[in-house]
Order: C-alpha cells, then sequence, then structure tokens
C-alpha cells in the first residue's frame, strides 16, 4: 500500500469552480435548481461537487476550509479521507470558487412584469368602496402568500385600479383558477373566465392568458337586507349561501346560495345609525332617536349585551335594533 500510495495524487480539484448566484434574492444555483442557503455552505458544495477521487479508492469525509480572496474569490482547500479496500489516508485538494452574479428565472419574471392570468375584481354596483376592496386584496395577498411558502413561481406581478374594481395580475394560471374559486365561494360572487393565445414556448406548446372575473354581489355581510318581503341583517356568508337574522324576532334563517340573488339591499352596513341607550331590560332597551331626540322603545335579544350605544336600522320610519 505503501509503494501504491507513494507519489500518488489521490484526489484533485479544477483550477476553478463557478457558482452562479441571483443578485436579485440571493439563492444560488445547485442541481439546476436556485436554493436559498449560506454563502459559506454553497461555496463548500460547489467545491465538494468538483472533487475527483483516483479510481481504486472512495472518499468517506471531507472537510471544507475556505479562505476569502476578495468579494468574489475564494480559496477552498478540502480535506479528504479516502478509503482504499480495507485502508484509509488523508488526502488535499485545493481550487478557487469564483461567484458569478446572474438573475433566476423568477426574479427575472417578476423584473420583466411577466404574468399568466389577470383577476379581476368587480362589482354589481358602479364603484368598488375602498373597505371592501382593502379586504378582497388582503385575501388575494394572503393567499399568494401562502402559496409562495411552497411554490415560488407564486408572485403578484402587479396591481391596478381600474373603474368599477381592480385588476390584479398573477404569474401562474393556476394560481388565478383557485384565487376565483376562493372569492366566488366567501362572497357567493359570479365568476367566469377567457383565454388568449399569446404565442409558443421554444418547443412549440401554445402559451395562454387567462383573464378571470369575480363579480362582487351588491350585498355584503352587516347589511341589512330584503328577503321575501321582510328585512333582515346578513350574519354569513359561505359556498353553499348565507345567513340572515331577522330584525323582529333575531331568529335566523338559511338562504341557499342560488337563491343569494334575490337579496336586495337596504341599508349598508355603513350608512346604519348610532343611537345612545338610555334603559335596559329584559329583551327591550330604550334609545333616543338621533334624527329627533325622542325615546323609543326597541326589542333585543334576551341574551344581548348591550353598551352605552347601539346600531340601529330605520326602516319605514320604525327604528329596529341590529344585533352585533
Amino acid at each position: 500500500m505503501e509503494c501504491f500510495l507513494k507519489d500518488r495524487t489521490l484526489v484533485s480539484l479544477p483550477d476553478h469552480v463557478d457558482l452562479s448566484t441571483c443578485t436579485s434574492c440571493g439563492q444560488f444555483l445547485w442541481h439546476g435548481e436556485y436554493q436559498a442557503m449560506a454563502p459559506e455552505k454553497a461555496i463548500s458544495l460547489a467545491a465538494k461537487s468538483a472533487l475527483s477521487c483516483i479510481r481504486e479508492g472512495k472518499v468517506v469525509k471531507v472537510n471544507a476550509v475556505i479562505e476569502p480572496r476578495d468579494t468574489y474569490n475564494y480559496a477552498v482547500t478540502l480535506q479528504c479521507k479516502v478509503a482504499i479496500s480495507d485502508f484509509e489516508t488523508d488526502a488535499g485538494a485545493s481550487t478557487i470558487v469564483r461567484i458569478k452574479n446572474t438573475v433566476c428565472k423568477i426574479c427575472s419574471r417578476r423584473t420583466g412584469n411577466y404574468y399568466e392570468a389577470i383577476l379581476q375584481v368587480r362589482t354589481s354596483e358602479k364603484t368598488l368602496s375602498p373597505a371592501l376592496q382593502d379586504e378582497v386584496l388582503k385575501r388575494i395577498e394572503d393567499f399568494v402568500d401562502y402559496t409562495a411558502t411552497t411554490n415560488p413561481n407564486a408572485f403578484i406581478t402587479k396591481m391596478e385600479i381600474v373603474p368599477g374594481g381592480v385588476d390584479v395580475y398573477l404569474s401562474m394560471i393556476a394560481l388565478g383558477r383557485e384565487l376565483v374559486k376562493l372569492l366566488g365561494d366567501q362572497y357567493c360572487a359570479e365568476t367566469d373566465e377567457s383565454s388568449k393565445l399569446v404565442g409558443q414556448t421554444r418547443d412549440g406548446v401554445e402559451m395562454y392568458r387567462v383573464s378571470y372575473l369575480v363579480r362582487l354581489p351588491e350585498f355584503h355581510l352587516g347589511d341589512i337586507v330584503r328577503y321575501g318581503k321582510k328585512y333582515y341583517l346578513l350574519t354569513r356568508i359561505s359556498n353553499n349561501g348565507g345567513k340572515l337574522k331577522s330584525l323582529t324576532n333575531f331568529q335566523e334563517t338559511p338562504v341557499r346560495r342560488a337563491n343569494m340573488p334575490e337579496l336586495k339591499v337596504y341599508l349598508k352596513a355603513s350608512d346604519l345609525e348610532v343611537a345612545d341607550v338610555i334603559s335596559k331590560a329584559y329583551g327591550e332597551i330604550q334609545v333616543m332617536d338621533p334624527s329627533n331626540y325622542s325615546m323609543k322603545d326597541l326589542l333585543v335579544p334576551k341574551d344581548a349585551e348591550i353598551g352605552e350605544t347601539v346600531k340601529i336600522a330605520r326602516i319605514d320610519g320604525i327604528l329596529y335594533y341590529v344585533p352585533q
């Protein structure tokens, strides 16, 4: 074995090894994919991947010693344990790992305003209220952020405020498909989609851009609505439909999704009045009418927690307590 090892190079490295890093996100290219890792680990892996060993031997252990020369060049020495049959010996090799600045595919798409889908959020009214707009956009952003934790290709390219709503440009068609279903279920909204051929990939696959429409209904949680000639507080909206609470006996009434378009908004939640509470009794309160300062008795749920003020709805000149 001593004769075999004499003047023999057991392991070797090339003069230099290139390591690509994205200047935008800082990830390193490893095995064909950009991955997040510490620079020391990336440099060590780059050197180890270029390590060669003689045919008769096998590297069983390796330790990297890294010495920076400047911002983009690192001297790396690999201290190895090489096994030859039942014999182990030490060996070493050195190289220079050169950092090469690039831009990964995802960051290139982000900076290039790349998108595959447009989510068009509209309302059945003329304008989308700022409060509802913020609420919907937050739902969209939260969903995309959650998706991006497992799929870095998921991102919002841009958002544009347009007459009657907002357009959200998305990086993936699948992202738009999932969002249109999510918003359609959460708001009982009308949805639609259309596609447009925009070109072909290098291998001849047709490329499409898809527009998804979400038309939000006029009603929203907290609104006073009319349904079947009666007035209710809209307390719930889901993919199955909604729930209404009567303003007279406070009983709940379920509404199937197919019947939700029959709801007609009488008062928006933002238009409800606030009245001062003068006195409280079991199942009843006395409030001051904010329009003329007269005293009015209102029915309330027997288990209601009444504060110093309550919200009220004025319907045909009559005041009703609005449950919270």
